[in-house]
């Protein structure tokens, strides 16, 4: 589940295992490419943490932003993620 905070988009999921986080990673590596737009994230063993927001738009989250957030929810539902808060 996303949420805007402090002018980003903030989002952390869990995999079942290290191995399916770092697939996940990888299936969004390729997704931001694609959209020329690169995440800030964090790994931890099972646990990725993003934070999203345009860097160009004056660090603010604009719809760049938001197509990312739904590319990665699907390729996190994909994965078998479950949200954390």
């Amino acid at each position: 589940m996303w949420t805007e905070h402090d002018n980003a988009l903030t989002c952390r999921y869990r995999f079942p295992d290290f191995k399916t986080a770092f697939a996940f990673m990888t299936d969004v590596a390729e997704a931001a490419e694609a959209q020329d737009h690169h995440p800030w994230w964090a790994n931890e063993y099972n646990t990725v943490e993003f934070r999203l927001r345009s860097h160009d738009a004056g660090n603010t989250v604009t719809k760049r932003d938001h197509r990312l957030a739904e590319r990665i929810e699907e390729l996190a539902t994909r994965h078998g993620a479950e949200s954390v808060a």
